[in-house]
């Protein structure tokens, strides 16, 4: 799909690391412009105290054939994301074609472990902050410019791709099904000014940050899989990377019949089952499938064979 968007130009929230970083390259690798928001910058980290940079994406996105533009934004507040609204205004003429919402930073809050009432308050409702209300506030200042044209994109970021409880806790619950929410509702506001809306979400994902929860690096992955020491590391053998998300946005970017899947929340697997691409190394992980045949039929991840599930 290189080169099939030239001109265009995006907003990628959350793009420091992880689905948001890949998202923002694959764009590039389009030709697209892309505003690459987060809050760690070289000379200053975030809370989440990662070393990630927004500088960094932005040069990802120029390698990759499009024009990265590094904008420290938290969207938190609204007076920052005012300012990527005047960037993008006096930058490329007010122009916004796809925005892609991943903004999160929840993580540091995020109590799996203790009953709701139990649980810290104060973290509780940031964990609401940082994953509902920042993705409010950018649609309300963002999405102004984006409906000027026909033709728009808003991809809401979630994780899980129904509402189904699976004991994440409340406070993270409310948050993704919010997003997927978001998704919906975009689905029917943007259809009336020839905009599309929705909401994805990734598999088991290798982000930076799982990686390092692992002990592992992309090169040695597999070495957590078969590790006694992490329980989930059967079901890591069909995790994926972020850029196995990344490309179904791109093929959603340049789908020019997009409006058809119009507020769904659309997982990797199903994205790759609709546009037929693969993750970096070739194999098509299919966690949704994993999860149904595996998990919900009660067989011991540890004795299926998960190479048939990629």
């Amino acid at each position: 799909m290189s080169g099939k968007a030239p001109g265009k130009v995006a907003v990628v929230t959350g793009a420091t690391r992880g689905c948001g970083r890949a998202i923002a390259v694959e764009l590039g690798r389009l030709g697209a412009t892309v505003f690459v928001t987060g809050r760690t910058t070289r000379e200053r980290r975030s809370p989440i105290g990662r070393p990630e940079t927004i500088e960094e994406t932005a040069e990802l996105v120029a390698a990759a054939g499009g024009r990265g533009i590094p904008v420290r934004c938290d969207f938190t507040s609204v007076s920052e994301v005012d300012a990527l609204r005047d960037r993008i205004e006096s930058e490329v003429d007010g122009r916004l074609d796809v925005l892609v919402d991943d903004v999160w930073g929840g993580d540091p809050f995020v109590d799996f472990g203790s009953a709701y009432w139990d649980s810290d308050l104060d973290r509780a409702l940031s964990v609401v902050r940082n994953g509902v209300e920042t993705h409010l506030i950018a649609l309300h200042r963002l999405l102004p410019l984006l409906v000027r044209r026909p033709g728009g994109l808003v991809v809401e970021v979630t994780d899980g791709d129904n509402d189904d409880y699976v004991g994440a806790g409340i406070p993270y619950y409310l948050v993704k099904s919010g997003v997927r929410a978001l998704g919906r509702a975009l689905g029917a506001e943007l259809a009336e000014h020839s905009c599309t809306g929705l909401a994805v979400s990734p598999g088991f994902l290798r982000s930076e940050a799982m990686l390092e929860h692992f002990g592992v690096t992309e090169e040695n992955w597999r070495d957590a899989v078969t590790d006694p020491a992490i329980p989930d590391g059967p079901d890591f053998a069909v995790s994926e990377t972020p850029y196995y998300l990344a490309r179904g946005v791109a093929a959603l970017a340049t789908d020019p019949d997009v409006a058809r899947l119009a507020g769904r929340t659309l997982a990797s697997w199903t994205l790759m089952h609709t546009y037929g691409h693969t993750d970096l190394d070739g194999s098509r992980p299919d966690f949704g499938r994993w999860f149904r045949e595996v998990h919900q039929a009660g067989r011991d991840p540890r004795t299926v064979d998960a190479t048939a599930y990629r």
